[in-house]
Formats: structure tokens, sequence, C-alpha cells
């Protein structure tokens, strides 16, 4: 195969529907942030859920794109574009709008309130006892009585005021 030989139109047209292509990105990404942010709180780590998200959702977008799943480089570069404008629009209005960003970021769940363990809130995310353990001795606590308040936080670190 040469170089001139390449169909340009099959490879740089677009193969679907170019709304198509942004309502499946747009449904995608949605289905996706809904289930991070409500289902996957604790395993997130210290970056966004929004962070990881267009991370996994944009990998698999440009894979389908250079592998030839989709019949074209476009469609793949539509879909990706579409992914990050809800990814950078999400972020705009998270910062401009106070009740955007209370939906897009989970508040701080108390695990720990006065010295005492807040069960049913560690049942919720599944923290079992010994690892909050380990997380407390990170910041060097040492009694459950030296904590006046303990937070699981957005991005799923653990935070921790002492008396």
């Amino acid at each position: 195969m040469h170089f001139f030989d390449i169909d340009w139109r099959t490879l740089f047209g677009l193969s679907l529907p170019l709304a198509e292509i942004v309502v499946r990105g747009s449904v995608f990404y949605w289905f996706l942030f809904f289930l991070f942010r409500f289902i996957v709180r604790r395993d997130v780590g210290s970056v966004g859920i929004a962070d990881i998200l267009i991370i996994v959702i944009v990998a698999d977008a440009s894979q389908n794109a250079l592998a030839g799943e989709y019949r074209s480089i476009t469609d793949g570069m539509v879909l990706v574009g579409t992914l990050i404008f809800w990814n950078v629009a999400l972020d705009w209005l998270s910062f401009r709008f106070p009740a955007i960003r209370r939906f897009a970021e989970p508040p701080p769940l108390v695990l720990i309130k006065d010295g005492r363990l807040n069960y049913r809130n560690m049942r919720r995310e599944l923290i079992t006892e010994s690892e909050l353990w380990s997380l407390l001795r990170e910041k060097e606590v040492e009694s459950i009585e030296q904590v006046k308040r303990a937070f699981l936080e957005a991005d799923g670190q653990i935070s921790v005021i002492k008396n």
C-alpha cells in the first residue's frame, strides 16, 4: 500500500452523523459521572471524580478511533472533543455556581465525631475499623479520643481535626 493509495475520505470523513457522536459522548459522560459520583466515592484517590472519568472514557474513545472501531479519525476526534467539553463545562459551572458544586462534588462525610466512630457512615462507604485506624495512624493519631472530627473527603482522602 502506497501513501497515495489511502482512502482519505474514509480516513477523515465522518462515518456516523455528527449529532449521533455528540449525543453518544454526552450520554455516556453523564452516565459515568453519576456512577462515579454516587457509587465509587472512596476508591477515587487523590484526583477528582471528573478527572478519572475523563481519563477512562477519553482513553477508550481514543483507542476506538486509533484501532479502527470507528470508520474515521474524525469520529474519534468529535467524541473526545465532546467528552472534554463536558469535563471543562462541569468544572467551570462548579467554580461559578455553588449549587452545581454541591451536586458535582460530594460533601465531606463524618466518620468520627467527638471521639466516637460513626458506624453508619463507615458501613455506607464500606470502610472497616482497621482501614480507618490505618489512616488515623498516618495522621499520627494514637487514640480515638484525640479526634474531634474525621471526614471522608470528596477526593477519597481522610481529613482529621484533632482536639
